[in-house]
């Protein structure tokens, strides 16, 4: 495990986060509201060619940047899928079939925050991990609106019957945390 360097300038660096954790090849990962695939990326390069991730979000577009990063990349282990997360068994993905979930800068722009750790709940094995990185609250870079602070996510996650495991570093604008499937 390489030490932790925060981002350039300060900022959240995904690779330098998925450096730290602990991934190995051959997991399956779902990566939840994936964007352009800002972690999808290095989380498809750490599990190499024998693990699999799971790009998933609501926005097309968001989708169609991913795959096209993704082929110039040469990464082909990336399964890119359009769902809505807040919907009970939102993502498709079979129950108990991934090792790792990450839930980041999501829950700010979701209604039903529940439904959507429920998912990841759901989908993830026994002792499977959910990686959660979100905008801190008490900072003004970032979205407007609504903002989750890590005593309202370490309470909800419980209630979803995940056991908190620790804190892990992000940067000066988000805040992150490892949760287990009991």
């Amino acid at each position: 495990m390489t030490t932790f360097q925060p981002g350039t300038g300060g900022f959240l660096n995904p690779q330098n986060i998925v450096d730290n954790l602990e991934i190995k090849e051959g997991m399956i990962i779902a990566d939840f509201g994936c964007g352009n695939g800002y972690f999808t990326l290095p989380l498809a390069k750490k599990v190499s060619e024998y693990g699999k991730v799971f790009a998933l979000d609501i926005l097309p577009d968001a989708l169609e940047t991913l795959s096209s990063r993704a082929k110039t990349e040469g990464i082909n282990n990336i399964q890119l899928k359009r769902c809505n997360l807040e919907k009970e068994n939102g993502s498709g993905l079979l129950d108990n079939s991934c090792d790792m979930v990450f839930l980041t800068n999501l829950l700010f722009q979701t209604e039903n925050d529940e439904n959507v750790v429920k998912e990841a709940y759901r989908i993830l094995k026994p002792g499977g991990e959910l990686i959660f990185i979100d905008w801190r609250p008490d900072v003004a870079l970032g979205p407007k609106g609504k903002r989750v602070n890590p005593e309202e996510i370490k309470e909800l996650m419980s209630k979803e019957k995940f056991s908190f495991e620790k804190e892990i570093p992000t940067d000066k604008y988000h805040f992150g945390m490892i949760f287990k499937k009991l």
